[in-house]
């Protein structure tokens, strides 16, 4: 199929420019999809393939490392190379790679394809706003950008679900294959539009992307993740201090190499100018702290029920329901009321309702009888879900406030790296720390001290938010960062 030519300078609005929005949003959700359905799989993983706490961890976090080191460099790839070629070509990798998970013979396969899955998003995601941009202008495009919100949000809520649906429906008998197969006719049809309606327009072949750069992250990510996942298994041998170290000094690098790129006249991955903004560095980490914390909770939450209680998958899907509506009315709340009116202080009452949240459920889990359900624990999960919603519509606008207008697609874009990578962390740190009881049968002390590791999270994210701008970024400078997952869903 050949795909529509429209000039750069055309003034006619493009005929077809809703079914880019439809394609954009189907990619955004199968992103989505992947990075929590899995979350429902554990127990399946572990019966079919027979996976470890630790392969669980890769499988899960893995996708997110991956996808965050990539982020950037799947973006200055569709500068060059033009945004609909990598679309498709991110596109038809993540499918591919969604078909070979479900056909995964064991779970060292599974891994590495989840990795190669992450990759693929990285090219993908990016180019989804930078499309919308080149097809749509003024309310047309704030009308874009509105959709955007609810319609990610559901597909966090829908992840769980359909994943917990999907294994215990156990459909033609393929069980948690089912969780990656649903991905392969819907990309396969976004494929096909995006090819036929998605127009040309040419890259600039005068960006230059920045390889060694790349690497470097790339590299510093994993020195990270792989410590943090196979840490607790092997007693922390002193390879996994060491790679902790080197990863530091991998990022540290990573900053030096990137102002030498742009001194020598080169295009660096990272806008220099960003690392030099106070307010920015903070944020970044005040972004890896709280959805690290967010994710590693829900994965918690999550192997408790179907670990811990015994919960089917369906019925964690189901689970994961009072969190999903607790950050919804929390999001809503803050964007729609509070971050305008009281500006960075709703960064503030979000953790702190979320510490409140957290002191709740302790307390439920301490007096749970012979007879365990969903409703135990509900009221905690949900005030949990409020405090994160009014944190996550509100926080990107506050940190995106600190740089200057020409810096907002880099720093976009560094923003969403840095909330893939921070979840993949958390998966592993959460993780871990669950394990380290739950192996001796103590499920609920291993729900306790996850808390007590969120607590010390949220703590230290309420400390950073004193250093961001009082006012957030105007709504039309603050639109969706590429990739940037909006639920706690994802």
């Amino acid at each position: 199929m050949s795909a529509v030519q429209v000039p750069p300078s055309s003034q006619t609005p493009y005929r077809w420019r809703w079914l880019i929005l439809v394609v954009m949003l189907v990619a955004e959700i199968m992103d989505l999809l992947d990075a929590s359905i899995v979350n429902v799989a554990g127990p399946a993983l572990e019966r079919s393939l027979g996976a470890t706490s630790v392969g669980l961890q890769w499988v899960i976090g893995g996708y997110a490392l991956t996808l965050g080191a990539g982020l950037v460099l799947g973006g200055r790839l569709g500068d060059r190379y033009g945004r609909r070629r990598m679309f498709l070509i991110g596109l038809g990798a993540f499918t591919a790679a969604s078909l070979l998970c479900a056909t995964a013979p064991g779970i060292g396969t599974l891994i590495t394809v989840r990795l190669v899955q992450g990759a693929a998003g990285a090219m993908l995601l990016p180019q989804g706003l930078g499309l919308l941009r080149e097809n749509f202008t003024g309310a047309e495009l704030t009308k874009v950008f509105g959709i955007f919100g609810p319609v990610l949000g559901l597909g966090g809520i829908v992840g769980p679900v359909l994943g917990g649906g999907l294994i215990q429906g156990d459909f033609f008998g393929l069980g948690w294959r089912l969780v990656f197969l649903v991905n392969v006719p819907i990309g396969l049809a976004a494929l096909a539009v995006a090819a036929k309606f998605v127009p040309r327009r040419a890259g600039d072949r005068a960006v230059v992307v920045d390889g060694t750069g790349a690497a470097l992250v790339a590299l510093s990510c994993a020195l990270l993740v792989l410590p943090l996942n196979q840490g607790q298994d092997a007693g922390w041998p002193l390879w996994t201090w060491l790679c902790m170290a080197a990863s530091v000094a991998g990022f540290a690098l990573f900053a030096v190499q990137q102002r030498r790129t742009a001194a020598q006249g080169r295009e660096p991955l990272v806008t220099p100018a960003l690392l030099r903004k106070p307010a920015f560095t903070v944020g970044l980490g005040g972004i890896a702290l709280f959805f690290g914390g967010l994710i590693g909770v829900q994965l918690v939450l999550t192997l408790f029920l179907q670990i811990g209680q015994r919960f089917s998958a369906g019925e964690a899907g189901l689970g994961n329901l009072p969190l999903a509506l607790g950050t919804a009315i929390g999001g809503a709340v803050s964007g729609a009321v509070l971050a305008d009116r009281i500006g960075r202080a709703v960064l503030q009452i979000g953790p702190l309702v979320q510490l409140g949240g957290a002191a709740l459920l302790w307390y439920e889990l301490g007096h749970i009888g012979g007879t365990f359900s969903i409703w135990d624990v509900a009221p905690g999960v949900v005030v949990c879900g409020i405090g994160a919603g009014l944190v996550i519509a509100a926080l990107f606008s506050f940190i995106l406030a600190a740089v200057d207008d020409d810096e907002i697609g880099s720093a976009s874009g560094v923003l969403s790296a840095v909330q893939s990578i921070g979840g993949s962390i958390g998966v592993a740190v959460f993780g871990s720390v669950f394990f380290a009881d739950a192996t001796s049968g103590d499920f609920i002390a291993g729900f306790h001290h996850a808390l007590l590791v969120q607590g010390c999270l949220l703590v230290a994210f309420l400390a950073i938010t004193v250093l961001l701008p009082k006012k957030g970024r105007p709504e039309e400078f603050a639109a969706p960062a590429d990739g940037v997952q909006e639920s706690a869903g994802a």
